[in-house]
């Protein structure tokens, strides 16, 4: 694990939702455990936006991290989340897609499932300010 996706890692926020990484080849998988603390219509039930919302930056985040060297964490410049369909109380998984990568700037696609990838329940797009290591800036 880089140093950096590993102050990722460590970050309150990230150990507070439980968020955890498997590497697979070439390809990160998130893993977002459930909890009842998750949980934001206890009727449906179903996990709160926001907790799904966090999850899948993260991800992103994570996606940059592990694919480029950067002297920083990437920061989210604009994110666009397409809620998809209930996320039902049970564990979320994400992968990040890199779809453009730039010298400061760079796009990222998230999808999150639960027991199939190709059933998402929720879908992220967003642009992250980079700063590559050794760049001037």
């Amino acid at each position: 694990m880089s140093e950096r996706l590993a102050l990722l890692m460590n970050s309150p926020y990230v150990r507070r939702l439980g968020v955890r990484f498997d590497d697979h080849g070439d390809e990160l998988t998130g893993i977002l455990p459930y909890a009842d603390t998750l949980v934001g219509n206890p009727l449906i039930p179903a996990l709160h936006g926001g907790a799904i919302g966090a999850f899948m930056e993260i991800t992103a985040a994570a996606g940059l991290l592990a694919a480029s060297d950067l002297a920083a964490l990437p920061k989210p410049i604009d994110v666009s989340i397409d809620y998809l369909r209930p996320v039902r109380p049970a564990d979320v998984y994400a992968r990040a897609a890199i779809t453009r990568q730039g010298s400061r700037v760079s796009n990222v696609r998230v999808e999150a499932w639960q027991e199939r990838r190709a059933a998402p329940v929720a879908a992220l797009h967003g642009h992250f300010l980079v700063k590559p290591a050794g760049g001037e800036r």
